[in-house]
């Protein structure tokens, strides 16, 4: 996989986190990045350069590089990326279509809710194996091209985890809650990153998931991108009482120093409106102003009218799931026409007529209405 890709990725994930209010969340840049680089490509200027930035690619790969990801992700065992388009019956394609959108075409769209709806949240379904049910957008006259990407990730754990209740007496978690727990001899599944844990989760695949401790997500992935840094737990062990944020030396009754991990299980899912922070994804200038911005997709004037996200994510004791459906939906774009002051005149009193030859102005028939004469 281009090395490139996966820093442009995890650049995007690291902002679009950056940039979320406190409390639960979840994203998936992974699931925006390949509709953000075919964007870039499709797109006219000005908003070419700036998906391009927010994308961390040039315009003139981004489509490539977003099919050529789309089909290694799906090469993977745990997950599943797919790649839709929808075009509206309305509208004219450019010659240049196929060559800026590189997802097949999977339907038509007639402009009624009622039957475009369905079959979209059908494809959203059937590509995140029924975790995601809905495609998040809004199906009217007006929406000329739906962009979308689904994601779905299914892993099992190497090392299943055991299930209690635990209580919180006290602190921000107080409370009694669902909880996992288990030993790893793997004592290299944790790692010190300065003042940040992490713990690597292995799954049975190809697929782990990472845990941090002692700092946001943006470290976390920070530290994702520098797998061997940090120091192992293998030297940990040899510590003081308190090692690493989260870690404390204990006792085990093992042959063999062990790990053990215990942490609530969590189902998390997040609904995200991309034009409330259309900046941050390159989407200004694209989804404003009144001329066409994707002159290679068609010859009519077309703007990003919605962009959203879908994504959930649980971490329970035999493994970990997650999905996400992004849409990008193209509307025509609103055009504007000059505006002068006007004269309105209505005739909702009594009022005279005559009819005149034009020249002479000499008078054929005149007349008096005192009332309407035909009854609507």
């Amino acid at each position: 996989m281009d090395a490139d890709v996966v820093r442009a990725v995890n650049d995007l994930t690291g902002r679009w986190v950056r940039s979320l209010p406190p409390g639960n969340s979840v994203v998936s840049g992974l699931g925006l990045w390949p509709l953000l680089a075919i964007l870039a490509t499709a797109a006219d200027e000005p908003g070419r350069a700036e998906l391009a930035a927010a994308a961390g690619v040039s315009a003139d790969d981004g489509s490539r590089l977003a099919a050529e990801l789309i089909s290694a992700l799906d090469s993977s065992a745990d997950l599943h990326a797919a790649l839709g388009v929808w075009v509206s019956e309305q509208l004219k394609l450019a010659e240049s279509f196929s060559d800026v959108v590189p997802a097949p075409v999977v339907g038509m769209l007639i402009g009624q809710s009622a039957v475009d709806k369905p079959r979209l949240d059908g494809w959203a379904a059937e590509h995140t194996d029924g975790l995601i049910r809905q495609m998040p957008v809004d199906i009217s006259p007006d929406v000329m091209l739906v962009l979308a990407s689904a994601l779905c990730l299914r892993t099992t754990w190497v090392r299943p985890f055991t299930e209690q209740v635990k209580h919180v007496g006290s602190g921000a978690w107080a409370g009694s809650w669902h909880w996992l727990e288990r030993t790893d001899t793997d004592l290299d599944s944790v790692r010190r990153y300065d003042d940040l844990t992490v713990i690597t989760v292995r799954g049975d695949a190809d697929v782990d998931v990472l845990l941090g401790v002692g700092g946001g997500v943006d470290g976390l992935l920070d530290a994702a991108a520098r797998p061997r840094d940090g120091v192992p737990g293998s030297e940990l062990i040899d510590g003081s009482d308190v090692v690493a944020p989260g870690v404390r030396l204990g006792k085990t009754t093992a042959s063999r120093p062990d790990v053990r991990l215990s942490l609530p299980s969590f189902e998390v899912s997040a609904s995200h409106d991309l034009l409330e922070s259309a900046e941050l994804f390159g989407l200004s200038a694209v989804s404003s102003g009144s001329q066409g911005h994707f002159s290679a997709i068609s010859p009519e004037p077309l703007a990003i009218g919605q962009a959203k996200q879908e994504v959930l994510a649980r971490f329970f004791a035999t493994g970990f799931e997650a999905a996400a459906v992004t849409s990008m939906a193209m509307t025509r774009a609103a055009m504007v026409t000059r505006q002068e002051r006007r004269l309105d005149v209505v005739l909702d009193q009594p009022f005279a007529f005559a009819a005149v030859l034009r020249e002479s102005r000499l008078p054929i028939v005149a007349g008096w209405i005192e009332s309407p004469t035909e009854a609507g």
